[in-house]
């Protein structure tokens, strides 16, 4: 095994390779910790606030301190609700907008949230003290769900500057914009620290080592909060640390997983951005969706017996011993979206065991299920499962966090300094401060032949899938959860990279075109090909365990991106080529046909900020310079999952088996702090013709072996039917002999054509997925269906057309995998009537579904509103 060069200026290697804060002060590497450490927040108790606290806490109702422990979300709550629970605070869930409308305004926000505050203060009316109402957000990188507010790079792209005062600046600029809107509390900054390039969430990280996390954690959280003083002002915000904890290090990267780790390195690695944000004075932390599987992961109950729990909402010893006892955590404990109904012990419905593993504050979505969590968990208070002392020690926190942020001396939302002023959003200070951002962030992994920086007098092509695309340039979490909807009208003053090189050179020097339809790349001096991933959050960007990083592979349009390429070498244009990706994939053969390669990460709206880099100046000068440093190994092997830093501060740390390539190497292409300047030259800017990591081919694909039965009377149950989604993680089985009611889809028994048996599906509206699933999970090749013409046959009757796409997928989450959207087809059968529908396999291909490992054959998946009958399906061939 080898180990990992380093790149990194005297600087750098100084500030042990964080780089320099905005001051210009060296950033001081982590230290070790051989237990969990006692942290000193930078709020140190106070005794007023803690008498306060206590003389409201006295005087509530048990059901009063209940509404301080529910969060529900916007569109799973009335004013009445607020009024009649006393919901203590409230969110917007990613693509949850005022009155539905994407395109909502700084005024309507404002409104919105002061007419809950209003609501709840009314609920007081007639008590003798009050609890002022607080309102949450997902904003995690700018005020991201709001229209007109600044998207600022994801934070992959933050820890390549190398930059924390930087990173500070953007939390100040981030509070202001969330102030403008009425809002108190925001869900960052994520301080996770990412080991598996397969997460779907990698991106939300700064960086696979603690150093950049470390030092950027405090930062983020001081800009937030404006420190000890600023936290009371109208112009920040709570700020909280998530997610709590080592959810970037899950088993091959799954998306909720679980974290298979000693405890040394859960606090070394993955818990360091947790204590240097806790000492700046977090006050909030977020707890994962995601488990550990340490010995020390106990649970307990009264009334119950003590049992082994993975999920870290469920953990006792995590939430409780370790975070608010030995490091003294005296904020706000909550839980994710729904992340509750993933405890052993608990359901979407009752919390009682999460919350006696510490979970102060619970974000609950669907409105049946925040009250049956409210009903159920004063049921078990009065019976004694819940003790009292659990249900104060929790409003405790709630009430100290809300006085530390100066909730009962603010005046109501609509009437704080901020509030409403629409110049706040997207203010030119704000989008400059993302220019800079996005500047400081590129690194240059190759520059041949000094081919940077460009002459803004070039006649320059600009191609590739990701050329005028602002969804693959912003990301996930850009005004929905997804991303992929957006359109640069939803992001207004958003410049993708095409339009930023036609700013340099001008309309007539400058054609896009992102696949060579139209344009005789001959006609041109410099090709800037911009490559990408598609924009994903979550586990829908997760890459199954048997994956590869291989981006040509990955989907269609990125091989496409790949042939592009081939084109223009064999057309003899030099070419530049800009990769957007939410993590470091293996792009050897992109590198080698390029003459620069530049990785702008997710970098969001302010495409200018990566051609202030790639052109020079009117002199023929360099304006700026490259300064982004890899915080993330780049990848040598197609399936070079983990191959991760060796952190230098954990004394004795070994190599963990996962995070070595199948060829037992701890090499990468691209060491952690690598980065080109513009003034490295000869090899250095050049390597040559980097190796190809070639792949054994693929073992021939096993015949198919007649039809294929999933579902019907001829499938003898080989696999059973279930139903999955948000709020039903825990996924249930659907029965033949009675209805089945979950909150995103109500399954019932109806009889099929010819008097066979079928299963009507009511899709609610939520994230759902429908799915058939081998009792024992195990992945199949079945690409002998395909050579043998197969097509996946089902009998559908339409009863209510989708309103959204449906999909048809091959796998069990939703959806990490692709999937072929048959709304068109669903919409155009006859109403009411029993239809057989074939889907060919090649049409599956196409989409990006992997027929190698099919542990699913047959899924169907939607967020919208429908009734579909289905009966019997099969896997046919010619």
């Amino acid at each position: 095994m080898t180990g990992q060069p380093e790149n990194r200026t005297t600087e750098d290697a100084a500030a042990g390779g964080t780089g320099r804060d905005g001051a210009g002060a060296p950033a001081a590497g982590p230290p070790y910790f051989p237990e969990w450490p006692r942290v000193a927040s930078a709020f140190a108790a106070d005794p007023r606030v803690e008498e306060r606290v206590e003389g409201i806490l006295a005087q509530m109702t048990l059901e009063e301190k209940l509404g301080q422990m529910i969060q529900p979300e916007l569109a799973e709550l009335t004013l009445e609700d607020a009024r009649e629970y006393k919901i203590g605070s409230a969110l917007n869930g990613a693509g949850i907008w005022p009155g539905g409308n994407r395109h909502a305004d700084v005024k309507e926000w404002v409104e919105t949230v002061d007419a809950f505050w209003e609501a709840v203060e009314e609920g007081y009316a007639e008590r003798p003290f009050r609890v002022p109402f607080m309102w949450a957000t997902d904003a995690v990188h700018g005020h991201n769900n709001v229209y007109g507010a600044t998207i600022f790079p994801h934070n992959i792209g933050l820890g390549a500057a190398r930059d924390p005062g930087l990173v500070r600046r953007i939390g100040e600029a981030t509070a202001r914009e969330i102030a403008a809107t009425g809002m108190d509390w925001t869900f960052a900054p994520t301080v996770a620290t990412p080991r598996d390039r397969r997460w779907g969430r990698y991106y939300e990280g700064y960086s696979e080592d603690p150093e950049v996390v470390y030092a950027y954690a405090r930062e983020m959280v001081s800009g937030l909060q404006g420190g000890t003083d600023g936290l009371a002002t109208d112009a920040h915000v709570i700020s909280t640390i998530k997610h709590w904890v080592a959810d970037g290090a899950t088993f091959e990267g799954v998306d909720r997983g679980t974290a298979r780790c000693e405890e040394d390195v859960l606090r070394n690695i993955h818990a360091m951005g947790f204590i240097s944000a806790i000492e700046a004075g977090a006050q909030a932390v977020m707890a994962s969706f995601s488990g550990w599987s340490g010995p020390a992961n106990y649970d307990h109950t009264p009334g119950r017996p003590v049992a082994y729990n993975h999920k870290i909402c469920g953990s006792r010893y995590l939430l409780t011993d370790v975070l608010k006892g030995a490091m003294g955590f005296d904020g706000i404990v909550i839980s994710d979206w729904d992340a509750h109904a993933e405890v052993a012990g608990c359901t979407v419905g009752d919390a009682g065991y999460a919350i006696n593993a510490g979970l102060d504050v619970l974000m609950v979505a669907g409105r049946e299920a925040w009250r049956s969590v409210w009903r159920n968990a004063r049921e078990q208070v009065l019976s004694g499962v819940i003790p009292m002392e659990r249900v104060d020690d929790a409003v405790r926190r709630v009430l100290r966090v809300k006085m530390r942020a100066g909730l009962w001396d603010k005046p109501r939302p609509r009437e704080r300094s901020l509030a409403g002023e629409a110049s706040v959003l997207g203010h030119h200070d704000h989008r400059a401060l993302a220019r800079e951002a996005v500047r400081k962030s590129l690194v240059l992994l190759k520059n041949a032949g000094g081919t940077l920086p460009l002459s803004p007098a070039s006649r320059v092509l600009v191609a590739g899938s990701a050329a005028d695309d602002i969804r693959k340039q912003a990301g996930g979490w850009t005004l929905s959860w997804q991303g992929n909807e957006v359109t640069l009208s939803d992001l207004p003053g958003a410049t993708t990279l095409a339009a930023a090189v036609a700013s340099v050179t001008g309309e007539d020097r400058c054609q896009v075109d992102p696949y060579l339809e139209h344009a005789d790349p001959a006609a041109f001096d410099v090709a800037v090909v911009a490559i990408g991933e598609d924009s994903y959050a979550e586990m829908r960007g997760t890459i199954k365990p048997w994956g590869t990083l291989e981006y040509a592979r990955l989907k269609q349009s990125y091989a496409r991106d790949l042939a592009t390429l081939r084109r223009l070498r064999e057309a003899g244009v030099r070419v530049v080529t800009v990769m957007f990706t939410g993590r470091p994939l293996y792009v050897t053969e992109e590198i080698n046909l390029s003459d620069a390669f530049v990785v702008a990460w997710l970098p969001g709206t302010e495409g200018v900020g990566i051609t202030d880099v790639l052109f020079a100046g009117p002199d023929g000068a360099p304006a700026h310079d490259f300064q982004g440093r890899l915080t993330f190994s780049w990848p040598r092997r197609k399936r070079s999952m983990s191959v991760n830093r060796v952190p230098p501060h954990i004394p004795g740390y070994r190599v963990p088996a996962e995070e070595l390539s199948p060829e037992g190497e701890h090499e990468p292409l691209f060491p952690y702090g690598f980065g080109l300047s513009l003034r490295d030259t000869g090899t250095a800017a050049d390597p040559g013709e980097l190796p190809l990591d070639q792949e054994p081919p693929p073992p021939p694909a096993p015949p198919a072996a007649g039809p294929l039965e999933v579902a019907g009377a001829r499938a003898g149950g080989a696999y059973r039917l279930r139903i999955g989604g948000h709020n039903t993680w825990s996924r249930e089985d659907i029965s033949f002999d009675r209805p089945t009611e979950t909150l995103v889809v109500r399954a019932e028994p109806v009889p099929g054509p010819g008097g066979t048996s079928a299963v009507s599906l009511r899709f609610m509206g939520y994230v759902a997925f429908v799915y058939a699933q081998d009792p024992e999970q195990r992945p199949r090749d079945l690409r002998g269906y395909r050579e043998a013409g197969g097509r996946i046959a089902f009998d559908v009757r339409v009863d209510e057309a989708p309103d959204l796409p449906v999909y048809l997928g091959c796998h069990d989450d939703y959806p990490a995998q692709p999937g072929l959207d048959l709304a068109p087809s669903l919409r155009a059968l006859p109403a009411g009537t029993w239809t057989t529908l074939e889907v060919p396999l090649t049409d599956l291909e196409r989409a990006g579904v992997d027929l190698r490992h099919v542990d699913v054959p047959f899924m169907l998946y939607t967020e919208g509103r429908t009734l579909l009958s289905i009966g019997e399906v099969r896997w046919l061939t010619d």
